[in-house]
């Protein structure tokens, strides 16, 4: 067996990840789920133009960039090792919209002291608070300053894949099969891949990489749902409004008020689901509630789907002449079953993981990734660690050493796909 990548010195696999991970944190690809286009914020092309020329660099010739910005490259088998099944890596290009990406100033911290680390705004990174923080006492780390999220979630996640394809080519005594590079648009928006290009994609199984600590292991996600209601009301003179107006505004804030706050994100963990209201506007004639519902067992979303519906006619019940409409969507599944029709995907990366030493920590996303969609449409796709922390926040953190780990996880995953 051919031993480099485990024997590795893991200071090379911090120099192909950090520089990398500092370039594209610079690139603002918020994504923006209010815009139907794919992608929806014209930042997610920068990055992806960029992406393209890397690789072109790095001397890679199968290149595709499509015309809604899916990269998918191509890491051609080493000789002999062409008949193996391809598989695939993703990672996605957007940021979150619920923190400023733009003008990121990353910090990077070579040997933490375990101290409090002030950011502006009178925020604060606190390991009192934070074992995951403390834990990385003595270690790299780069968080933000404060006034933006950092972009670990999901550019940690490209720089570990640039990171292992960097290695593989410079090590072609690693052999391998083909290798297909997924970078996605617009993950944040859950709108599950709606251009992505199924029928070119030659990988038999695919692994994201969009997780959070070393040995993080995820096959299981939520089952996704998201709503929008629609109240329309009734317009009258305030003076003259006794028995009359319908109001709007009061209707969705009411709707939201029956949301269980025991069902909430805030109030939830583990494999319990939630309602989140994630957006209110308008005014007396007509407003909106956005609402996400997350469940990992389908028969459970689809029970909180049908209590909107009860809630619509609760607070139509309320407000004379008022009318409410709720128009739901299913966005993602549990990815879990068909994970589990193929174990020997699971098998391999576990072995992957136990080569590097790296114990395993697995657990369900209370989210999903671009692998859940994936996934669904017959391409198992797992997620992997990234080594990154406070996604979407202004808190957000990567630990370097776990996103040097993460790459070397994907390059010893490599390895051993090509000894199938």
């Amino acid at each position: 067996m051919n031993t480099a990548i485990i024997n590795e010195d893991k200071k090379i696999f911090t120099q192909l990840t950090t520089s990398r991970f500092l370039k594209y944190v610079g690139f603002n690809t918020t994504s923006d789920r209010h815009e139907e286009a794919t992608p929806s914020t014209p930042g997610q092309w920068d990055l992806a133009k960029y992406l393209v020329e890397e690789l072109k660099g790095l001397g890679l010739k199968d290149i595709e960039l499509t015309d809604h910005c899916y990269v998918i490259a191509r890491l051609p088998a080493s000789p002999g090792k062409e008949s193996i099944p391809a598989v695939g890596f993703l990672a996605h290009l957007d940021t979150s919209s619920e923190v400023s990406g733009e003008n990121i100033k990353a910090q990077v911290i070579e040997n933490y002291d375990g101290k409090p680390i002030i950011l502006g705004a009178g925020l604060s990174l606190d390991p009192a608070a934070d074992a995951d923080l403390a834990a990385q006492k003595s270690k790299a780390l780069i968080h933000t300053d404060g006034s933006t999220l950092l972009g670990g979630d999901d550019k940690a996640g490209i720089a570990a894949i640039m990171g292992a394809v960097e290695y593989l080519l410079k090590h072609p005594e690693i052999s391998h099969g083909t290798v297909e590079l997924i970078f996605t648009p617009d993950e944040e928006t859950g709108k599950g891949l709606p251009e992505f290009p199924l029928a070119t994609l030659k990988s038999k199984a695919c692994f994201t990489l969009d997780g959070g600590p070393i040995g993080e292991l995820e096959i299981e996600c939520f089952n996704a749902w998201g709503a929008n209601i629609k109240f329309t009301g009734k317009s009258m003179h305030l003076g003259t409004a006794r028995g009359i107006m319908a109001n709007a505004a009061s209707m969705a804030a009411s709707f939201a008020a029956m949301l269980p706050r025991s069902e909430s994100p805030e109030a939830t963990d583990a494999y319990y689901g939630y309602y989140c209201p994630l957006e209110i506007h308008g005014d007396i004639e007509n407003a909106v509630l956005e609402v996400f519902i997350r469940d990992f067992d389908s028969k459970g979303a689809e029970r909180r789907v049908a209590a909107l519906d009860v809630f619509a006619r609760a607070v139509e019940s309320q407000f004379s002449g008022g009318k409410v409409s709720v128009q739901a969507k299913a966005q993602y599944f549990n990815m879990k079953e068909k994970i589990n029709e193929k174990p020997e995907i699971l098998e391999k990366l576990k072995t992957a993981f136990n080569n590097l030493g790296i114990e395993i920590h697995q657990k369900p996303i209370r989210g999903g990734t671009d692998g859940s969609r994936l996934t669904e449409l017959g391409i198992p796709t797992p997620n992997i660690f990234t080594g990154g922390r406070n996604a979407h926040s202004r808190l957000e953190w990567v630990s370097i050493p776990e996103m040097a780990a993460a790459c070397q996880l994907t390059a010893e995953l490599i390895r051993l796909w090509g000894n199938n």
